[in-house]
């Protein structure tokens, strides 16, 4: 598919809000997100204005966005800076400075086209970019049962790392953490 893949605009919420829903509504969307349709389409427009200004002007966190040629963005990831020693998702503090790669979706119609590696191309190219802080290190998280993540992820030079977390609200299920290393890959 050819797609132009590109950072987000802070004025851009309406279009990171709609795709964000259908992300929630995919049926794979229990075991990918941590976040529900329900919760998500109940938050006022200042909530999603608040979201993409954080990930549109840079700083500690990009989402990258494949639009379409007519216009219509199709696919989405975001990466997030977390720091040494401060809270990460998933609980615990990271030792080193990473990257957290977060909310990759790519709209059925365009799913096997290559647009999902080019998204994760664009979140590791930036995140190899970063001077301050320099990282080393990306990770990302792939529920057990998502097999077709999990391989989508290898290909673009994730490797599980060893580590894995319960799935919240769902003790009995876990996610692995994926790892791409700065150099490898």
């Amino acid at each position: 598919m050819d797609c132009v893949i590109r950072p987000v605009r802070a004025d851009e919420w309406p279009e990171a809000k709609e795709l964000r829903l259908a992300a929630l509504r995919d049926p794979l969307a229990a075991i990918a997100f941590m976040e529900t349709y329900e919760k998500a389409v109940a938050e006022p427009d200042s909530f999603w204005e608040g979201r993409t200004a954080r990930v549109g002007e840079g700083g500690d966190a990009r989402q990258f966005v494949a639009e379409a040629p007519d216009g219509r963005w199709v696919g989405s990831v975001t990466a997030i800076v977390e720091r040494a020693g401060d809270q990460a998702a998933f609980g615990g503090a990271p030792e080193v400075d990473q990257v957290h790669v977060v909310g990759v979706f790519v709209r059925p119609e365009a799913r096997g086209t290559g647009v999902a590696q080019e998204l994760l191309r664009a979140a590791l190219e930036w995140s190899w970019g970063l001077t301050e802080p320099q990282v080393e290190r990306v990770r990302l998280h792939v529920h057990e049962r998502n097999g077709r993540a999990e391989a989508l992820y290898a290909k673009a030079g994730f490797v599980r790392s060893g580590a894995t977390v319960a799935v919240p609200g769902d003790a009995a299920a876990k996610e692995y953490e994926m790892v791409a290393v700065r150099g490898r890959g």
